[in-house]
C-alpha cells in the first residue's frame, strides 16, 4: 500500500516527519530513479534512494517510557546546544522520536517511539488521550478551578476545557491536578497566567494508561507488553498487529 514518502521514512526510523520533509526538498531522496517532491508516495517494491544508498530496513519498534528531568528540551539536536532528551536515550540501541513535549522547565513522563504511525495517533488533535499533571502553582485562592479549567486561544484555537482539582496545600504554594484532552503549547502554563498564578513545578505524571509511577529522573525503560496493550485497548486501534 502506497504512504506519503515522509511518513514513510519516519516510520522506517530513517527521520523525524519534519526532518524527512527537509531530505525530500533537498533532493536527497528518490523515488525509482526520479528526484523525490513533497507529497510524493512510495510503496513496497519501490526503489528508494537516500543519497544515492538504498533505504536499510526497518528496525524493530521500540516503545520507551522516560522521565524527563528539567532542563533538558524535547529535540533530537538543538541549535542552542542546550541538552536534549536524546542523550538520556541514547543508550537504548534505536532512533527513537519524542512523542509530543515537555518544554524545557517541565518534566515528568515523556514516549518516544520509532513508531511513526503510533506517534502520529497519539498527537493528532482528535485522538483525545487525557494526560494528567501535577502542577505546583503560588496565588492560588479557592474557587479558582472553574477559572483555570475554562478554554484558553492558542493559535487561534479554542482548547477544550481541562479539569482541575486541589490536591493539597502546603508552605511552597498550592499543588493542582490538570487533565487535557489536548495539552497544546504551554496550554497549562498559560492557563496558570490568565488566572495570575505563577507556576513553580509541572510534571506530567501520566499519558492514557501510561503511569510515570517510580522511574527516576533522568532514566527510561521499556514499556511492558501489558502496557501496550493497554494502550491498544485506550486508542482502539490495533498497532502491534501481533507481530
Amino acid at each position: 500500500m502506497a504512504e506519503r514518502l515522509q511518513k514513510l521514512l519516519s516510520r522506517l526510523g530513517i527521520a523525524s516527519r519534519r526532518q524527512a520533509e527537509t531530505l525530500i526538498e533537498a533532493g536527497r531522496v528518490t523515488v525509482n530513479g526520479r528526484p523525490a517532491q513533497l507529497g510524493d508516495t512510495a510503496a513496497e517494491g519501490d526503489e528508494i534512494l537516500l543519497d544515492g544508498n538504498p533505504l536499510p530496513t526497518a528496525p524493530p519498534k521500540r516503545y520507551l517510557m522516560l522521565h524527563k528531568p528539567r532542563g533538558y528540551v524535547t529535540t533530537l539536536s538543538d541549535e542552542k546546544g542546550r541538552k536534549n532528551v536524546s542523550d538520556l536515550v541514547a543508550g537504548c540501541g534505536d532512533r527513537v522520536y519524542p512523542v509530543g513535549r515537555l518544554d524545557l522547565d517541565s518534566e515528568g513522563l515523556l514516549l518516544l517511539t520509532n513508531d511513526g504511525a503510533l506517534a502520529e495517533k497519539l498527537m493528532h488533535p482528535r485522538g483525545g488521550v487525557v494526560k494528567r499533571y501535577r502542577v505546583l502553582v503560588t496565588g492560588f485562592q479557592p474557587g479558582m478551578e472553574a477559572e483555570l479549567a475554562a478554554p484558553i486561544e492558542i493559535d487561534g484555537r479554542l482548547t477544550r476545557p481541562a479539569q482541575v482539582r486541589v490536591l493539597q496545600t502546603r508552605d511552597q504554594g498550592t499543588e493542582l491536578e490538570f487533565c487535557l484532552r489536548d495539552g497544546r503549547n504551554r496550554q497549562i502554563r498559560r492557563l496558570c497566567q490568565r488566572s495570575g498564578l505563577q507556576v513553580r513545578r509541572l510534571r506530567r505524571v501520566q499519558e492514557g494508561p501510561l503511569k510515570l509511577g517510580t522511574l527516576p529522573p533522568g532514566r527510561w525503560r521499556d514499556l511492558t507488553r501489558e502496557e501496550l496493550r493497554a494502550l491498544e485497548r485506550e486508542l482502539g486501534w490495533n498497532f502491534l498487529q501481533d507481530t
